[in-house]
């Protein structure tokens, strides 16, 4: 197994979106681990602090190619990565060795027309927020007191489907999944559709509440080690991951009540191949132990639910390599 590094350079990263005609950044084979660099903001660079902005997140910026554009999103995404000899069907295992915020300093937007309030708040707002990294804590507003605990998280890990989509909406494929439940130590696990997955990765977050309701977390630049590992016997129509604590299932929808059921339903079928159990009673299991939660309710037109099935109930044999 090797190790490489990739970089963010105007050469490997792309804005906007996903697309099967990007030229991939590196090429890796199934085991290895990348030391990887984001960048976020690239849409608001030019009204940032000095600190926001790097020389190299700067030449991003500003001389980024027209043909690393795609897709119309806001997000800045490092790839993508091709993993060779991964087909369609397959499983792309994504590790998150580590995850470590790159500057002391994200912020926080209010969007006109984004959000869950814009009736309320219909008005444009940015606010660039200092990180606390040695005590790991962001204070907001500033000089409140209120101190939010640091959990770093890349919110887009997605593979590549057939033409260009935009960086907005999480679906089958990952993307936007926003789920801070993704710390270090958890592994997803991605259905693959075109040869090679062409995996990207991006959209750090500090930190998040559960639905994101006002658009953004405390976005901000990432660093991160990833190890990237081919699954060939594991059927998968939708995102799952185990935590250091859960197992998670992920359902994507235009309402909360139709990406629930998906969450739900993927739990029961997750639980009954790991278990050895009828879905019947996998069912009844998530009514006794499982937890659903809102992943994000801004990312048109899919919200995000996910359900965390404790492990501690699980017999210590049980990973979800078994499935």
């Amino acid at each position: 197994m090797a190790h490489h590094s990739l970089k963010a350079t105007k050469e490997t990263v792309h804005f906007g979106g996903f697309s099967s005609d990007l030229k991939p950044a590196l090429t890796v084979h199934s085991g290895d681990t990348i030391a990887v660099e984001t960048f976020s903001g690239l849409n608001i660079y030019d009204q940032a602090p000095p600190a926001f902005v790097p020389p190299e997140f700067l030449d991003i910026c500003q001389h980024l190619a027209a043909e690393r554009r795609v897709g119309g999103g806001p997000h800045l995404l490092t790839g993508p990565i091709w993993v060779e000899g991964a087909e369609p069907g397959d499983v792309l295992e994504v590790k998150l060795h580590s995850v470590t915020p790159r500057l002391s300093i994200g912020f926080n937007a209010i969007r006109p027309g984004w959000g869950a309030l814009t009736d309320r708040f219909g008005e444009g707002h940015l606010r660039f927020i200092h990180l606390d990294l040695e005590n790991g804590t962001a204070e907001f507003p500033e000089g409140s007191g209120i101190k939010i605990p640091i959990r770093p998280f890349f919110g887009i890990l997605g593979v590549a489907t057939a033409g260009t989509r935009n960086s907005i909406p999480p679906g089958a494929y990952g993307g936007n999944i926003d789920n801070p439940e993704l710390q270090a130590g958890s592994r997803l696990f991605l259905p693959v559709f075109l040869p090679g997955a062409l995996f990207s990765i991006g959209d750090g977050h500090a930190a998040q509440g559960d639905g994101e309701v006002c658009g953004t977390a405390i976005e901000t630049s990432m660093n991160g080690t990833i190890e990237l590992t081919l699954r060939k016997n594991m059927p998968l129509s939708s995102p799952i991951a185990e935590t250091p604590s859960d197992i998670l299932t992920t359902g994507f929808a235009e309402t909360l009540d139709d990406a629930f059921q998906a969450a739900l339903h993927s739990m029961v079928d997750v639980l009954s191949k790991l278990a050895g159990i009828t879905e019947t009673e996998a069912y009844c299991l998530c009514s006794l132990a499982a937890n659903f939660r809102i992943t994000q309710v801004v990312n048109s037109p899919q919200k995000g639910v996910h359900g965390l099935f404790p492990r501690v109930l699980l017999p210590p044999q049980i990973r979800l390599l078994e499935m």
